[in-house]
């Protein structure tokens, strides 16, 4: 290749660049720059739900699973057999003490009182004239005008007579007694269960099923569950003369159904699930705590005094321990480590690093970091806010 032809490729290499950096130059300028990261601290903060600590009185409670179960349970049986006549109560109604339930037919004990009335006049008229006959024995005896025999006799007659009478009154008393069976009133206080029986059947002292079933529901107690491990701190109050109060809640622990007291301990361990039975008695005023019902039962030991409260939301787990981020003046987050307390509900007591009335962080904590900007939601607070 000649050197003028060599001249003339290299210029039409250089011009071919140059072009190439003009068309670079108009596309770049056609899209416009990229923007440049922002640093402003809005575009830096953290949008967090916050709520403030309160200090107020916190139980110290025992937690277990307990059922229902009430003071008396009575299945109502007829006494005498009979047919059953009319039933006095509606199912599921609340009865008292002496209520009449049902009647069974008393006819047939009528009658029997009525012989075995008529059966002791004649043996009281029978033993009356024994009676006379023996007073002249015993003045004839005295005359030497009959002999003793006949008056021993005499007197055994009386004897025999006097037992006829009183074997009479046993009869009339056990018919008087059938009778009285005859009307089935109520031994207990408390609600009916179904109906077993109409009336017009037969029924038998001997049934197994019975009329209808009553329970006591006022008051009522609940058998739940503790760890043995717990044994000694209620022992304790117990000794004391603290009364403990114990609430019985739903299956969720969300709904409260009744508040009572404890009544005993049990005494013994059960060596297969390590925990002790306890019961409680609630006066279940509204009956909304049923036989064989099962609860969750909170019974309170004690009370904490002006414990520093917040939502158990807030508390954060590391391996070093708990902490929380507190929301600072300045809108910044700062990590403060804490010490777990009482559990309340969704709340809990915190000791050492918190003051009431300082804000904590109860949602949004997962994409923060100490010193951190946030902005707080204005929506409705959780958690102590609403118990302050």
């Amino acid at each position: 290749m000649s050197d003028l032809a060599r001249r003339r490729w290299w210029v039409a290499l250089v011009v071919v660049a140059l072009l190439g950096l003009g068309g670079y130059g108009v596309a770049v300028k056609a899209r416009g720059a990229p923007p440049k990261p922002s640093t402003g601290a809005a575009a830096r903060a953290v949008t967090v739900a916050a709520a403030a600590a309160v200090a107020r009185d916190v139980g110290i409670y025992l937690t277990g699973l307990g059922s229902v179960t009430p003071l008396a349970s009575v299945t109502i049986h007829s006494r005498v057999d009979g047919q059953l006549m009319t039933v006095r109560f509606q199912e599921g109604q609340l009865v008292k003490t002496g209520d009449l339930l049902a009647e069974i037919d008393p006819r047939p004990f009528e009658a029997q009182l009525v012989q075995f009335e008529g059966q002791l006049a004649r043996d009281q008229a029978l033993l009356d004239n024994a009676r006379v006959d023996l007073d002249r024995y015993r003045t004839l005896v005295v005359d030497d005008a009959v002999p003793k025999q006949q008056l021993d006799t005499q007197v055994s007659l009386v004897r025999q007579y006097e037992g006829a009478v009183k074997n009479d009154q046993g009869l009339i008393e056990s018919v008087k007694v059938q009778l009285a069976y005859c009307h089935i009133t109520s031994p207990i206080a408390g609600r009916v269960g179904l109906r077993a029986v109409d009336a017009g059947n037969i029924v038998r002292a001997a049934d197994a099923n019975g009329i209808v079933m009553i329970t006591q529901l006022q008051p009522i107690t609940v058998v739940f569950t503790i760890p043995e491990d717990s044994i000694p701190a209620v022992l304790d109050r117990l000794a004391a003369g603290a009364r403990l109060t114990a609430d019985a809640y739903d299956r969720e622990q969300r709904r409260k159904l009744a508040t009572g007291s404890l009544l005993t301990i049990d005494n013994t361990v059960d060596p297969t699930t390590g925990t002790v039975k306890l019961k409680a008695v609630f006066p279940n005023a509204d009956n909304r705590l049923f036989a064989s019902q099962f609860v969750n039962v909170r019974l309170r030991l004690d009370v904490k005094r002006g414990a520093t409260v917040i939502p158990a939301a807030a508390v954060q787990r590391t391996t070093r321990g708990a902490f929380v981020y507190v929301v600072e003046p300045d809108q910044t987050v700062a990590a403060r480590p804490i010490t777990v307390g009482v559990t309340d509900g969704d709340d809990v007591a915190v000791d050492g690093g918190l003051r009431p009335g300082e804000r904590v962080v109860v949602d949004g904590a997962d994409r923060l970091r100490d010193g951190a900007t946030v902005t707080e939601r204005t929506d409705a607070p959780t958690g102590t806010d609403r118990a302050s």
